[in-house]
């Protein structure tokens, strides 16, 4: 035994294993392995017999779905006019102010006109000046034929020989002349009645009217003030239409243009009335499109009723237009849609062997079709989730309407794992 300890202990081993052969007989060892290969099964079956997966479900039913398209936009009057001055001057008057109820034709603001009066009054001067020029023009047009008239009838009396070629042609330049003046005179009275004419027009425009029915919206216009309007009209009053009709200008998205429709039905809401729900129509989708931060959006104008005056132009409004409205169709939890069993669940639909001999490859041919892009549920059929293949319609986010082979309503859905295998 001593000279065996000084061997390596792989030497040693081979030396001892017929010592443990005699001290165990054959019958024994046979024993002692049949033993531990059933404790092994029983520990495999064991294994398999334990729960798996459990499943959180949710029943499928019928009922009402309504798609709606959500997009958010400020209140607008149907109509808004800027109204200001043409003329420069000094504000003698100022009329109207914010909220002010106003109808067309009414004054808003007048100008001081003391020099536009002037100008008027010098025109019309100029006018008559010129009506005068044109009578003694016409006179002395009279005379000069006369004249003319009378040499021609003592020319025919004498047979020719009097008055002179010289004095005759005299008389008919003179003639010709005096209805040139004639005409002159015409055309500078039609010059003094345009140039009255634009005077007395902008002594009306030193009066500001209200162009439509509605209601003052903005008035920086105060008695006083100076207008100077070189370029371009000031802005002085901002004009809305009836307030009891306002536009609500949508900023639809591009991905969404497509399902939204002239008459369909849009609900909204705004910060100053908090739980309150308004409705309007969809009135026009405008073809041009709005791009910012890269994001491309269609105007969409939604015509609202507001007989309260609840509604103020400019308010901020979050809506959602109903684009479809499905009646007792079979609808499905959105979750029921995005779910798919663990990977392990997988392999335990191929049976006893597949679980404990999982496959070589991961990407078999039942977790190939559970991983399938084809819209599908998994109904949970004695406590195993079970691929069904679907036909999905509409989604209002939670729920999504579903059509398949053996689906009704009460089907149990499978939405999630609820605990783990244990």
């Amino acid at each position: 035994m001593q000279e065996r300890n000084s061997e390596t202990p792989g030497d040693v081993l081979l030396l001892e294993l017929p010592e443990v052969e005699r001290l165990f007989s054959p019958g024994l060892l046979r024993l002692a392995l049949l033993a531990a290969a059933a404790l092994a099964l029983l520990l495999a079956l064991r294994l398999l017999e334990s729960p798996g997966e459990k499943y959180a479900t949710q029943q499928a039913r019928v009922g009402d779905l309504v798609v709606t398209v959500t997009a958010t936009g400020p209140l607008q009057p149907t109509e808004q006019v800027d109204v200001g001055s043409e003329l420069s001057g000094t504000l003698r008057s100022v009329d109207v102010g914010f909220n002010d109820t106003v109808h067309a034709g009414q004054v808003l603001a007048r100008l001081d006109t003391t020099r536009l009066e002037a100008q008027t009054l010098q025109a019309k001067a100029s006018l008559e000046s010129a009506q005068a020029a044109v009578s003694g023009a016409r006179a002395s047009e009279e005379e000069a034929r006369s004249q003319l008239a009378r040499l021609r009838e003592v020319r025919e009396i004498s047979g020719g020989k009097v008055p002179s070629r010289q004095e005759f042609a005299a008389a008919e330049s003179a003639a010709t002349r005096a209805g040139g003046a004639v005409r002159i005179a015409e055309a500078a009275v039609a010059q003094a009645k345009a140039t009255l004419e634009v005077q007395q027009a902008d002594l009306a425009r030193a009066v500001i009217h209200s162009p439509i029915d509605g209601v003052v919206l903005a008035a920086t216009a105060r008695p006083g003030q100076t207008v100077a309007a070189s370029l371009q009209a000031p802005v002085l009053f901002t004009l809305a239409g009836d307030l009891r009709h306002l536009v609500l200008a949508l900023a639809v998205d591009e991905a969404d243009v497509g399902r939204v429709r002239e008459g369909q039905t849009a609900r909204f809401s705004v910060d100053a009335w908090p739980g309150r729900t308004f409705t309007g129509r969809v009135q026009q989708v405008h073809f041009g499109a709005h791009t910012q931060a890269g994001v491309v959006s269609y105007e969409t104008l939604v015509a609202v009723d507001n007989p309260d005056l609840l509604l103020r132009p400019g308010m901020t409004a979050t809506a959602e237009i109903e684009v479809q409205h499905d009646e007792q169709v079979l609808l499905a939890p959105n979750a029921a849609l995005r779910f798919d069993p663990p990977e392990h669940e997988a392999d335990s639909r191929g049976g006893v062997l597949a679980r404990l001999f999982p496959s070589k490859h991961r990407f078999d041919v039942n977790e190939a079709a559970a991983r399938d892009a084809a819209p599908h549920v998994w109904l949970l059929r004695e406590g195993r989730p079970h691929r069904m293949a679907v036909e999905t319609g509409g989604s209002d986010g939670a729920w999504t309407e579903i059509r398949g082979e053996g689906l009704g309503a009460g089907a149990q859905l499978v939405v999630d794992t609820a605990g783990a295998r244990g």
